[in-house]
């Protein structure tokens, strides 16, 4: 089951964005501000997949080396945090003219498919860093929280990988091709 979900992370949250689509109703200051909430989990994302590489495109879990460098020096899962910055940006933006209650089933829905599929995804993900990097993955986890900063980082002695910008084309051009398509949906729904 696990495996599953991880190979289909990202086809697993595409009825959130029909959800969105679909049911949203977007103002003019939701979308702002949404848009940009949604381009700070892009930008995360981008920093990530930076330190990460093309692995995070990966069907089975992989790594070749444990990166605790840039954002994963703050929290353990930066992509996955940039993800669900991503959904609520998103959300925030399509729920501009919804009636509240609208809305936070909308938010509802969101956060039950995004939440759910990384609680089943971000275990097998850390078993597997367990097994590879044993007592450095053991150190690195017992500093550096899984997904909300909690005002300490990892020391920069600790720090391993390097931001490589010729990966994002190559590892983020899908999420990036959606984002773009997400801000259209918003635009023509915010037309209509």
């Amino acid at each position: 089951m696990r495996t599953f979900v991880f190979k289909n992370r990202g086809a697993l949250l595409v009825p959130v964005a029909l959800a969105l689509v679909i049911f949203g109703r977007p103002s003019p200051l939701s979308t702002l501000a949404g848009i940009i909430v949604a381009a700070c989990g892009e930008l995360l994302r981008i920093w990530a997949v930076g330190y990460s590489g093309v692995t995070t495109r990966a069907d089975s879990v992989t790594a070749p080396a444990l990166v605790t460098g840039g954002p994963y020096a703050i929290v353990r899962n930066p992509l996955y945090v940039g993800n669900a910055l991503i959904a609520l940006g998103f959300w925030l933006a399509f729920a501009g003219r919804l009636s509240a209650a609208v809305a936070i089933a909308l938010l509802a829905f969101v956060a039950v498919l995004v939440v759910g599929v990384y609680a089943v995804i971000v275990p097998l993900e850390e078993a597997y860093l367990a097994r590879t990097f044993g007592e450095e993955y053991a150190r690195y986890r017992a500093v550096v929280p899984r997904a909300l900063p909690a005002g300490r980082s990892l020391s920069k002695a600790d720090r391993k990988g390097n931001w490589r910008a010729e990966v994002i084309a190559r590892a983020e051009s899908i999420t990036l091709a959606l984002f773009a398509l997400m801000v259209a949906a918003v635009l023509v729904r915010l037309r209509w």
